[in-house]
């Protein structure tokens, strides 16, 4: 054989030799690259269950007390005296400020004193009367003289019972200048000062009995159909702090023709720590409960203010990450319930949904 012949057959030797370990990196490098295609993103997931939601709306509440009493003077004249500070406990019958009562003292000495004469005259005309009497039935005297004796009689004793009433009567204005707490409470706000000018028409202070308690809230008039006695009603701080469930007790036949709404009241028990009296809070009306998907709250995610979940779905033989748009309803502790875009049995993702995008493959954990 010649030496061109052996370069020939060389070369083509060379040449299979190279498509051939050519063909087999190719195939070696298939395999690597379609696993690497099916590897996922390890996730947990929680099961989509259908739980009682309550149905309600939140309204604004203000706490009253139902012994509430706005102090107001019943005479006029000059405060001399005030006993007592804001935000003090008093008990019933307590002294709480004076007016000056000097001028009503005086007239009130004045009627004793003519109180006093009226009845020494009464005296006088019960003895002259009984004298006459005896008189007259011992035929000394004439009837004149006896009708006379017992018209002055008559007279004196009716003078005598009007000036005691009318003592009576000025006696018990002369106690309105003393002003007292009409029950146990804490005393409010004093607006006014000592040797300030009062009248009836001047508020004094306020004593307010933190107990017995109600929460006035008013419904729109398009709940109309729905309010009924024993809703459920819970009552929360502006941070959402749960401060007392409590039910309604009172709906009022009327509407409010400023708020357009109705009043209905519902007892509160709070210590007086947690509410006082004209105390606004948010209540929270339930007008009832209805099953409904509950997701927890990891499982949420919000973008451009829309919030969707990820759901595992099978999809080709493997486990992919499906982004669903969904509409939430009230939290029920730490989930949500979903009024639209899933239903029961739905697998949602709850760890990892940072990193994931829509059609992204996972694993499941603990599957």
């Amino acid at each position: 054989m010649s030496v061109s012949v052996l370069r020939r057959s060389g070369g083509m030797s060379l040449l299979v030799l190279l498509a051939l370990t050519a063909g087999g990196c190719r195939k070696a490098q298939q395999p690597a690259q379609g696993g690497a295609g099916m590897q996922g993103l390890p996730v947990q997931t929680a099961t989509v269950a259908l739980q009682p939601v309550p149905q309600s709306n939140e309204y604004v509440a203000t706490i009253k007390s139902r012994r509430s009493a706005t102090m107001q003077p019943q005479v006029s004249g000059q405060l001399t005296r005030i006993d007592v500070r804001s935000g003090d406990h008093v008990k019933a019958g307590q002294e709480l400020m004076q007016i000056d009562p000097r001028q009503q003292q005086a007239y009130v000495a004045s009627l004793r004193a003519t109180e006093r004469q009226k009845k020494a005259l009464s005296d006088f005309d019960t003895v002259e009367l009984d004298r006459q009497t005896k008189l007259f039935q011992a035929g000394v005297t004439s009837r004149d003289v006896f009708d006379q004796a017992q018209q002055a009689f008559q007279n004196a004793k009716a003078d005598y019972e009007a000036a005691v009433e009318a003592r009576k009567t000025q006696e018990q204005l002369l106690a309105y200048y003393t002003i007292r707490a009409p029950y146990d409470g804490v005393v409010g706000d004093i607006p006014v000062h000592v040797g300030d000018y009062v009248t009836p028409s001047t508020m004094l202070t306020t004593v307010d009995e933190n107990k017995d308690l109600e929460a006035y809230i008013y419904v729109p008039t398009e709940r109309a159909s729905q309010v009924r006695m024993g809703l459920e009603v819970d009552l929360t701080d502006n941070n959402g702090k749960l401060l007392e469930k409590t039910h309604i007790d009172f709906v009022s036949p009327q509407v409010d023709s400023t708020l357009q709404g109705i009043l209905v009241k519902a007892p509160v028990h709070a210590t007086p720590d947690m509410l006082r009296n004209a105390q606004m809070v948010k209540a929270r009306v339930i007008w009832s409960s209805a099953p409904m998907p509950v997701v927890p709250v990891l499982a949420v995610v919000r973008q451009g203010g829309q919030p969707f979940v990820f759901v595992a779905q099978e999809q080709g033989g493997h486990t992919m990450a499906q982004q669903v748009p969904v509409t939430l309803g009230d939290a029920v502790g730490n989930a949500y319930s979903v009024s639209s875009g899933l239903k029961a049995g739905d697998r949602v993702i709850v760890s990892g949904t940072q990193f994931l995008v829509n059609g992204m493959p996972v694993i499941l954990l603990g599957k």
